[in-house]
């Protein structure tokens, strides 16, 4: 049976920070919800690339080079091997699209490495 998702719905179910929750597959890759506020930490994914669409607030993505500020509505890819820092002055929505299996640190492992879990 094919269901619809609400996001605020499934957003409402869940109050932690950097500790993204998956909410659908497709073709070997994983919609993800989180919710983010702070500073995260410098990393990158070696062979994954990464959507990140802004449902609520703003997000600014700190890179190498310059930053990406994204506002609600928005989306960027940030390509593989591209290391990056998601930052947000106030808490933030984001859905997230990548393969399964893709770590929420990249290429680090600390106390914000989150599991997979479903929301």
């Amino acid at each position: 049976m094919i269901e619809k998702v609400n996001l605020a719905e499934k957003f409402a179910r869940f109050d932690d920070h950097w500790s993204p929750k998956i909410a659908a597959e497709l073709n070997g890759q994983q919609v993800k919800l989180v919710k983010v506020q702070g500073e995260f930490v410098w990393h990158h994914h070696e062979h994954q690339d990464e959507l990140f669409l802004v449902v609520k607030g703003r997000l600014v993505i700190r890179l190498r080079d310059g930053d990406l500020a994204l506002d609600e509505g928005e989306f960027a890819v940030i390509p593989r091997g591209v290391e990056h820092m998601p930052v947000a002055e106030e808490e933030v929505h984001l859905l997230l699209l990548e393969p399964a299996g893709t770590r929420n640190t990249g290429n680090v492992e600390n106390e914000r490495t989150a599991g997979e879990a479903y929301v």
